[in-house]
């Protein structure tokens, strides 16, 4: 007598919001890096003299919206996870 085969079957692990926003902010950090990339090659290959400003503007503004992309993905990492056991009133008391 042959014994069936047991198929291991791996369950996808539920995505929490958190989860889910902090890899839509990654995309959108790894984007801004790659659109200040071309505006220091864009800045960097200009003689105009409003060419420059307007890079010049155009690094400062995607380097700020750099910035607060990291700062959201540092506060999502420091906020309590909803799956994390939180304490009651009898566990404080014990």
């Amino acid at each position: 007598m042959t014994e069936p085969t047991r198929g291991f079957f791996f369950r996808r692990r539920r995505e929490r919001p958190q989860d889910q926003e902090r890899q839509g902010l990654m995309e959108s950090l790894e984007q801004t890096r790659a659109l200040i990339a071309q505006a220091y090659a864009g800045f960097n290959s200009t003689q105009d003299t409003d060419l420059i400003e307007s890079y010049v503007f155009e690094i400062n503004a995607l380097q700020s919206r750099y910035g607060y992309l990291l700062r959201r993905v540092k506060e999502l990492e420091r906020a309590p996870s909803a799956a994390a056991p939180k304490a009651t009133a009898i566990s404080q008391r014990v």
